[in-house]
């Protein structure tokens, strides 16, 4: 069999990096040049051709590629598992390097996203890669985005050599339980994996002390950790999903959780399902995981928002109407009144909204057509609100509420 070309290599290997959805290149600042060099490759920012969205909806470019789908483990649910019969490549350290030097120049991309299977060993691998980090910012001079996935059974030192070339470091998590992990992945253990997560928060914790102190002081990952679960490939729910999300930001201090709704695969394990979830369910806890970071929400509270039979958050509603209807009891609250944290349990309201309306009503008391040119909708508010002139009509039940909003559309005003 003839040896592949880079082309062949890049389209299996970037068709391989598809399932990887923990990619992401917001928190983070151009680097400085380890020459001290005035210019040099590369951007963390502006506008790009890739999928990966910084918080204020600017699209950075990544080349999103594997090192090799080749791999040693034999997980069920990876299409690039030891047992599967897929088409095989791998690159070298300076085929990658190459790749994102020429891709940038013609303006395709602005940063790298790499990730691997396990080849040899997990430190063999993760050397590979630190390698490709390591070329890019001291043999090119290139200060653009890199995001690593690093390996947690590689040996800690590795890790801090990637966090140092890196600006964001990840490593998933895969399933949501131990069970699960034991079940699908069971050459994978979930204490080495948060093991190494909690070394990865200690040495950004560490670093970021140092650059305090000290002006020159490298800097470690800047744009933090983030990890990875899939999403229906066993039997947890989304109240154990949530649950888990929530534990992993507070012990691990993570930038971002990615949900990625499982996709059968060629050839698949029977232990697996046969159909794909819903991927309107994924999207569901995309929202749940917003609620918490930005609304305010504990688990507890979205507990409360799933259904008491099947523990997963309700398809036809968003996560935050649903909390609302089962609390009918604390609304409508006074938009001239209440504060912050209620306003933002509000079906509808936005982050930005909230904080329009308390600069508004800090000047004049809001009638229901102020709050209009506050927000993208009205229509959703209403039942919801009291203003000035507006005191919405008594419903009978929370079904009655449900039935008159009608179908609430994918994406929901919660993200206005």
């Amino acid at each position: 069999m003839s040896a592949l070309s880079v082309t062949e290599k890049l389209e299996i290997l970037a068709d391989a990096a598809k399932y990887d959805a923990s990619c992401a290149s917001s928190g983070t600042k151009k680097r400085d040049s380890a020459t001290g060099r005035k210019g040099g490759l590369g951007s963390t920012e502006g506008m790009g051709i890739c999928h990966a969205y910084a918080p204020d909806g600017r699209c950075i470019s990544l080349l999103k590629i594997l090192l090799t789908n080749s791999c040693i483990f034999d997980c069920h649910y990876c299409i690039n598992r030891r047992s599967s019969d897929v088409r095989r490549a791998r690159f070298t350290v300076k085929e990658v390097v190459d790749l994102t030097i020429s891709f940038y120049r013609r303006n395709y991309i602005e940063g790298l996203f790499l990730s691997s299977g396990i080849i040899r060993s997990s430190d063999y691998t993760m050397e590979q890669m630190v390698g490709v980090a390591r070329s890019l910012r001291d043999d090119h001079d290139f200060r653009g985005y890199i995001h690593l996935k690093t390996i947690p059974d590689a040996d800690p030192e590795l890790t801090h050599q990637a966090g140092l070339y890196a600006d964001r470091l990840s490593i998933n998590v895969e399933l949501p339980t131990t069970q699960g992990l034991q079940q699908l992945a069971p050459e994978k253990d979930a204490r080495r994996i948060e093991g190494a997560m909690a070394g990865m928060r200690s040495a950004m914790e560490d670093m970021g002390e140092a650059r305090r102190k000290y002006r020159h002081a490298p800097r470690f990952a800047p744009a933090g950790q983030s990890t990875q679960m899939i999403v229906g490939a066993d039997g947890a729910d989304d109240r154990a999903i949530i649950r888990r999300a929530r534990s992993l930001y507070d012990r691990h201090a993570l930038r971002r959780v990615y949900y990625s709704a499982f996709s059968p695969i060629p050839s698949p394990s029977s232990v697996l399902p046969l159909k794909r979830p819903p991927l309107l369910r994924e999207h569901r806890l995309y929202q749940s995981d917003w609620m918490m970071r930005f609304y305010g929400y504990s688990a507890d509270d979205l507990d409360a928002a799933t259904d008491p039979e099947s523990g997963c958050l309700p398809l036809d509603i968003d996560p935050k109407l649903a909390w609302a209807l089962r609390h009918r009891g604390i609304f409508p609250v006074d938009v001239n009144q209440a504060p912050r944290e209620m306003l933002l349990r509000v079906p509808g309201l936005g982050v930005k909204a909230v904080d329009r309306i308390l600069m508004s009503r800090r000047h004049r008391r809001l009638r229901l057509d102020d709050v209009a040119r506050l927000t993208s909708s009205i229509v959703k508010l209403r039942p919801f609100l009291v203003a000035c002139d507006w005191q919405p009509v008594h419903l009978a039940d929370s079904a009655d509420l449900k039935s008159s909003l009608g179908p609430m559309p994918a994406q929901l005003e919660l993200f206005a």
